[in-house]
């Protein structure tokens, strides 16, 4: 799957651990080389989206067989 995915999105919904959590995980291990997170409603924990909580979009790029998270917020480009 890793060779033909290049990238996946997901809009977080109430059941965000998931997300966050199980689907990271697995499309990490699958090898998939971008995952983006859209957080628009600010509903994940305050570990992935910050204190205060606030809309985000999470972008985890694949390096060494490891996701790297960016994370932007408001104005900022992605």
């Amino acid at each position: 799957m890793g060779e033909s995915v290049r990238l996946i999105v997901e809009v977080v919904s109430t059941n965000w651990r998931d997300d966050y959590f199980l689907k990271a995980t697995d499309y990490e291990e699958m090898g998939i080389p971008e995952y983006w997170i859209f957080d628009y409603r600010a509903l994940g924990g305050r570990r992935f989206i910050g204190n205060p909580k606030q809309p985000t979009i999470s972008v985890y790029t694949l390096v060494d067989g490891e996701y790297e998270v960016s994370q932007f917020r408001e104005d900022n480009l992605i």
